[in-house]
Parts: structure tokens; C-alpha cells; sequence
């Protein structure tokens, strides 16, 4: 079954690693050990990476 979420996320700073935190709403949907394909369109720089 595939099906396609488009969702637009800031990347979060978890430690000395950046990271994407799924929304609670696809909590059902994207369970543990679930295989995804993830593409990745940067829209905008950040400023400061620090």
C-alpha cells in the first residue's frame, strides 16, 4: 500500500544532531518499525546553523 503525506517541517536540534519530529497525527499511520521513503526539498537556508 503506498499512499503520499506531504507535510513542511523546520528541522529541530535534538543534542549535537538535527532532526525531524513527525506530527502526533501521523503517530497511527508511521509506527515503529514502519519502512518510509523520505525525499528532502529544502525551501529555505537557515540563517544561522549554530
Amino acid at each position: 500500500m503506498t499512499e503520499q503525506i506531504v507535510i513542511t517541517k523546520k528541522i529541530a536540534k535534538h543534542g549535537n544532531q538535527a532532526i525531524i519530529i513527525v506530527p502526533r497525527i501521523l503517530e497511527k499511520k508511521l509506527k515503529p518499525k514502519t519502512i518510509v521513503k523520505l525525499t528532502i526539498d529544502v525551501l529555505e537556508e537557515a540563517e544561522n546553523a549554530d
